[in-house]
């Protein structure tokens, strides 16, 4: 979910009080495309202590098709296999390490 404001429609991710581009706070949940375009990403072998028993894992930033860029996990695709420009989606997962916060937590796969 993103916020769109009602008065230009900008989409804001991660949600603001008010919108970046006209300054009203008349915003309004919207559900976001789940699928984009992997830009850039990295391949993590040192990781901090909560995601140690993870490591090798993948950071990448996808643009969502309708423009928002959100940076996140790359789960289920093997280092090697990935390159920039592949498809992904958003999935979400709640079996990450305790330590991390409580909210849903979201990475990219396949579609």
């Amino acid at each position: 979910m993103a916020a769109r404001c009602s008065n230009c429609g900008n989409l804001l991710l991660p949600p603001k009080p008010m919108c970046t581009k006209c300054l009203s706070t008349d915003l309004k949940w919207t559900e976001i495309e789940k699928r984009g375009k992997l830009l850039t990403y990295t391949i993590i072998h040192v990781a901090p202590t909560q995601f140690q028993s993870m490591v090798p894992y993948t950071i990448g930033i996808v643009e969502l098709r309708n423009g928002l860029k959100l940076p996140g996990m790359i789960r289920d695709v093997e280092p090697q296999e990935i390159e920039v420009g592949m498809e992904l989606e958003v999935d979400f997962d709640t079996t990450l390490p305790s330590q991390w916060p409580p909210w849903p937590r979201y990475f990219f796969r396949r579609p």
